[in-house]
């Protein structure tokens, strides 16, 4: 498949992977209020893990010793993300803590301009500023400076941090190996910081199935997917296209959880799908690119 084409699956990819990550939230949102939310992200992921284990293990056991080290370091950055972002929310409104989050789409060029030293476009700039105004309508109702507030943008920090290390060293050829070691990883840090309370398991069928419908859909396919995708497009653009994941979960909440559209919705949302467009049509004049991550891949 030509480097084009497979741009082009990989954006449509991640937008399918922000559309069942955006599913989940009012299913989350019911779930821990029997299920205290570490432990739900350690049920989660470590039956994830251990599915991926069993069913690519020929894949896992194909990567060389820097290509696991790197999905330990991933891993480590996703989970450490995951446990953050929770407990942020425990003192944070969800609106906020979910604008905070989101400002990984400002840190991940800016970790690539800092770090790798790498040149991003002012269209890009731009579009990460639309993509940034249409996360605030979209979520904030306010804004407070806190605890709270603080562990959240560190976890925003290390989102955009996995995201440019994955873009920067993901393959298609490893990618369902990475996958793997990724999650082992996040399953055994959000394990360790569920242990001090003792591990509270879903109780009814109904929490089961939304627990299952994460594990396949929002943790199994939803890592791969990522990781596939990120061998195939710049850093940033992954990171404006993973805008669109708070857009569906207001799609989700009005049509499924009852919740009325406002303006603010509309605009805020029109304004991330603008940001995502802006970089597409970017991203096609100049078909012959290859994004500098992809020229790292062979670790």
């Amino acid at each position: 498949m030509q480097h084009a084409a497979r741009s082009r699956l990989a954006t449509i990819l991640l937008v399918a992977l922000t559309a069942v990550w955006g599913s989940t939230f009012f299913l989350i949102k019911d779930l821990v209020e029997h299920v205290p939310p570490v432990d739900f992200l350690a049920v989660r992921f470590a039956l994830a893990a251990v599915i991926m284990v069993i069913l690519f293990w020929r894949p896992l056991r194909a990567l060389r010793r820097p290509q696991l080290w790197i999905g330990i370091w991933l891993g480590a950055l996703y989970g450490l993300a995951q446990i953050f972002q929770t407990q942020g929310l425990a003192s944070t409104p969800a609106s906020v803590s979910g604008f905070i989050t989101g400002t990984y789409v400002v840190l991940t060029p800016l970790i690539t301009a800092v770090l790798l030293r790498e040149r991003v476009p002012g269209t890009t700039w731009a579009a990460v500023g639309l993509a940034t105004a249409g996360l605030a309508l979209l979520s904030l109702r306010g804004l407070s400076v806190g605890v709270g507030e603080a562990i959240t943008l560190l976890a925003a920090a290390l989102y955009a941090l996995h995201i440019v290390g994955l873009g920067r060293h993901s393959s298609h050829h490893i990618a369902t190996g990475l996958s793997v070691v990724q999650m082992v990883v996040i399953a055994i840090i959000c394990t360790v910081g569920a242990l001090p309370g003792g591990v509270v398991l879903p109780e009814t069928p109904a929490d089961w199935a939304s627990v299952l419908y994460m594990v396949v859909f929002a943790s199994i396919l939803a890592l791969w997917v990522q990781t596939w995708a990120q061998a195939h497009m710049p850093a940033t653009r992954a990171a404006i296209v993973m805008t669109m994941e708070p857009v569906f979960a207001t799609f989700f909440a009005v049509w499924l959880g009852g919740e009325s559209l406002t303006r603010r919705m509309v605009i805020g949302g029109g304004l991330v799908l603008v940001a995502m467009v802006v970089v597409e049509v970017l991203a096609r004049r100049r078909p012959g690119e290859l994004p500098a991550e992809t020229l790292h891949h062979e670790v």
